[in-house]
């Protein structure tokens, strides 16, 4: 007898559907998969077949062929476990055929029976959802995580029993079944707040500025100056993210396995501080069958990269490629993987390697170790930061008379006017900040008063700017009029925005 039944696999962060198949024939005893398997999917054979006899069921001697289709994609993971025990149900005659068509299913299975959670449950169920199926089974402890997907009843087994009763069910109980809660998650709650910091006005001008447009940003300056207690307050001042970017951020959360337990969703933009000892692997994504890296990792967020020039230098020029095209491609033996990479970069960094240059009073430095140590940072991935900013200690006045700037609230609702500016300016098109902007957009949108159009060219000559930075300044600018609600980008505002790349040329000569 056959009997198949629908699950997926994950390439990237996306689902691919996958047919599992299971033929029962008379000859001699035999059980054997095919279908490109990995050891982890081929190991299924014996904790299915014993999980299928402690739940007390019985099968006759049989040549078995369980077969995974397509053949021409690997399969990776526990998650056919399921699929493989239901098949084989249908093929013994446990289950009617017809019971399983519609139905997608993923799940492991314990040697008692038990259905434990797997990664990349979403991905598995928006394939369901692409492949039409009107029920998708899943186990218990991944429930949670379907929650909000429109279209698709979803169903959470804890065991092969529990499984076994439902398919004794009209339509596997989907009717009976309410759709698991979606829990109304409160917002992250910050215990930091800008109103921390003290002093620093340009430097947190600097972060605002930056949030309000997702321009890449780089903090430059003596050591304890509060370049990380800036960075690390990025992302209160962010607004929540809608929907669709939550489900994306979800989606590749499940993925890593990062998703579980209380957090089922993933509502605020990710801020990702990776160690400076963190290899290029661990930020693309490594492995033989990668899996989303740190850059993946803070999609729709922050990178923040302490330390900066202690990071190797593979790792730094790999941020080059996705911080153009906001994805990253990596190629291997088995195929070719693309994971979303469009983040923020936010980096901190001290001038020389004891944190005191140029004040030549305090820093031991030679001018061979300053030279060494900025260039660990490559021209091509410092063009690539749209605003430079320098800081430096704060004067003991400042400490003494406490004086508390905007809140992060505060803060964060000045750049979510900003940022439906530019939800309304860009409406129709793919763009959703003013970082984003391609060079020809940039020109049709960053529009500029005759004052600032004439700036804006007397630097570019002056400071020996390279066209991408001559751009940057221009959306860094358009950034700036929004904070203003002013419609053109006037003088002031090209004169600021061109501070934030000034800052490069007076260390990097």
């Amino acid at each position: 007898m056959y009997s198949s039944v629908l699950s997926a696999t994950i390439s990237g962060v996306e689902g691919v559907p996958v047919l599992v198949e299971a033929d029962v024939s008379g000859g001699l005893p035999v059980f054997s998969m095919v279908g490109y398997l990995s050891s982890r999917v081929r190991e299924a054979q014996e904790r299915v077949w014993t999980a299928l006899r402690n739940t007390g069921l019985t099968f006759p001697p049989k040549r078995i062929t369980v077969n995974l289709s397509p053949a021409d994609i690997r399969k990776e993971g526990t998650r056919f476990d399921l699929p493989i025990a239901a098949a084989l149900l249908g093929a013994f005659g446990y289950l009617e055929h017809e019971k399983l068509q519609g139905v997608c299913m993923a799940g492991e299975l314990g040697l008692n029976g038990e259905i434990k959670g797997v990664r990349g449950i979403l991905p598995i169920v928006d394939t369901a959802v692409k492949n039409r199926c009107p029920l998708c089974i899943v186990p218990s402890a991944n429930l949670a995580e379907t929650a909000g997907f429109c279209g698709i009843k979803v169903l959470g087994v804890s065991s092969l029993e529990e499984f076994l009763e439902l398919a004794k069910l009209e339509d596997w109980g989907a009717s009976l079944v309410s759709e698991p809660e979606s829990k109304e998650e409160k917002d992250e709650e910050y215990q930091d707040d800008f109103s921390d910091i003290l002093g620093q006005e340009a430097a947190k001008r600097a972060a605002v500025i930056a949030a309000a447009g997702f321009h890449n940003i780089l903090f430059i300056g003596t050591k304890g100056a509060g370049k990380t207690m800036i960075a690390t307050r990025l992302p209160t001042i962010f607004p929540e993210l809608d929907r669709e970017d939550s489900m994306e951020l979800s989606r590749i959360y499940s993925v890593a396995g990062l998703l579980g337990g209380e957090r089922t969703r993933i509502r605020t933009r990710p801020f990702r501080s990776p160690h400076h000892t963190a290899t290029a692997k661990a930020l693309a994504g490594g492995g033989a069958y990668p899996t989303p890296g740190e850059i993946t990792l803070a999609h729709k967020g922050i990178l923040f990269l302490d330390e900066l020039p202690e990071f190797s230098r593979s790792a730094l020029e790999i941020l080059r490629q996705p911080l153009e095209q906001r994805k990253i491609f990596i190629s291997r033996v088995h195929g070719n993987y693309e994971f979303p990479a469009d983040f923020l970069l936010a980096a901190a960094m001290n001038p020389c390697p004891c944190g005191y240059y140029p004040d030549r009073n305090r820093c031991a430095c030679t001018r061979h170790q300053v030279e060494n140590y900025l260039g660990k940072i490559s021209g091509p991935l410092l063009d690539r930061f749209d605003i430079c900013t320098e800081m430096r200690e704060v004067p003991g006045e400042k400490l003494k008379h406490r004086s508390s700037g905007k809140t992060s609230e505060e803060i964060r609702r000045e750049v979510l006017r900003v940022h439906e500016i530019q939800k309304e300016r860009y409406k129709g098109t793919e763009i959703t900040f003013n970082s984003r902007l391609s060079g020809k957009e940039t020109e049709k949108f960053c529009i500029t008063d005759k004052n600032a159009g004439r700036l804006l060219g007397k630097v570019y000559e002056k400071l020996g700017l390279s066209v991408r930075g001559y751009y940057k300044i221009l959306k860094t600018a358009r950034t700036i009029a929004d904070l203003e609600s002013s419609e053109k980008i006037r003088e002031n505002h090209i004169s600021e925005a061109v501070c934030y790349r000034s800052i490069d040329k007076k260390y990097w000569k």
